[in-house]
């Protein structure tokens, strides 16, 4: 919401914003572009001249400034809206979605796009340490943007991924989730449908062919369609696959790439990626590069030694299939075995749901 308003700021819009709480660094960082902050919620901080009020997701009704825009009768939009009517509209837009891999994903293709000198804008919910920042909302025809399935706002219960107006789409892996708003997993299958019946026909949607959700929900897509995992039936292979205390190494189709990530979810992500880059033709090499020198998103997948034969990574993640093969479990669990005893220790933050998911090798 943060470089929304200050991409709006620079666009001419005068803006101005409230929140419960502003904490530093997006505090200092609205400030430092003029943009005023209210702390708290009250109907006052609506200005009298309001052109556009855009509620955000947490926004409910009963809340006073919900309260008065409707009173008010003033024109108000979704932050998803805004980014489709003010920053996605016209653009080759590259919307990266599934329950997990999405920050990854679309930060490597970020990367990849970047390298190859394409400038693209790009929404990320994360900080890639190779870019320094979860935003840029530029003028360039491209634009990465992470798709999530969660909803658009408390009026609007369609997905966030429905306005971004694609032109390609990744499709990383389907599960249940969103228990709060979704009831089941037909309704998150019904969601992605609804996002690849826009993808238009000259467009290309990218699904994991190693994932049946995944399979299913594209069966009936107009656009370009690629399956891209380890399966045989995948036309875009994952093969050969080695991993090392560096990275990770395979093959896609007749090219052989090198990740310094590890990890099943890891390689798929990056075939995923390079998949994606292909299609608007950046060349193997500028992709070999850019897969190579990508340093990972902030503070997801660190590891760390903690004593002896423990090795510990720490991450965020919400699922146990996830964390079954978290960036090194492979790795871990098959070249460990050699060395004495090993323990890796999977910890995930308690507020996501799963505390800890711990697998130990002997």
């Amino acid at each position: 919401m943060g470089s929304v308003a200050a991409a709006l700021q620079e666009r001419g819009f005068r803006i101005s914003g409230s929140d419960e709480s502003v904490y530093p660094p997006m505090s200092i960082f609205l400030e430092e572009r003029g943009i005023k902050l209210h702390q708290g919620y009250r109907k006052e901080n609506l200005p009298a001249d309001a052109d556009i009020v855009v509620l955000g997701n947490a926004m409910k009704r009963g809340n006073p400034e919900v309260e008065a825009v409707l009173n008010r009768k003033l024109f108000y939009l979704s932050l998803p809206e805004v980014l489709k009517n003010y920053f996605l509209r016209g653009k080759h837009n590259l919307v990266v979605t599934g329950t997990h891999g999405k920050t990854t994903t679309t930060s490597l293709l970020t990367w990849i796009m970047e390298k190859a000198g394409r400038k693209p804008g790009y929404l990320i919910g994360g900080i890639p340490k190779n870019l320094g920042q979860g935003a840029r909302l530029n003028g360039c025809k491209y634009f990465v943007i992470e798709g999530d399935e969660y909803d658009s706002a408390f009026f609007d219960k369609r997905s966030k991924f429905i306005h971004y107006l694609p032109e390609l789409v990744i499709v990383n892996n389907i599960e249940f989730d969103h228990a709060d708003i979704f009831r089941n997993l037909d309704e998150i299958k019904l969601s992605f449908r609804r996002l690849l019946n826009i993808v238009p026909q000259n467009g290309m949607v990218l699904v994991n062919g190693d994932d049946h959700n995944c399979v299913e929900v594209a069966k009936d897509c107009l656009a370009q369609l690629v399956e891209v995992g380890f399966s045989k039936n995948c036309a875009q292979r994952i093969r050969d696959v080695t991993y090392s205390p560096k990275g990770s190494q395979f093959k896609l189709g007749d090219d052989v790439y090198e990740i310094p990530l590890i990890g099943e979810f890891n390689v798929r992500n990056a075939a995923m990626a390079a998949s994606a880059a292909r299609f608007y033709d950046v060349p193997k090499s500028k992709i070999e590069n850019a897969l190579k020198s990508f340093t990972g998103i902030a503070r997801s997948g660190k590891r760390c030694k903690l004593y002896g034969s423990v090795i510990r990574v720490s991450g965020f993640g919400r699922s146990s299939s996830r964390a079954r093969t978290r960036p090194g479990a492979r790795f871990f669990r098959k070249n460990c075995r050699r060395r004495s005893k090993w323990r890796t220790a999977f910890s995930l933050p308690k507020w996501r749901g799963l505390s800890k998911f711990r697998k130990r090798s002997v």
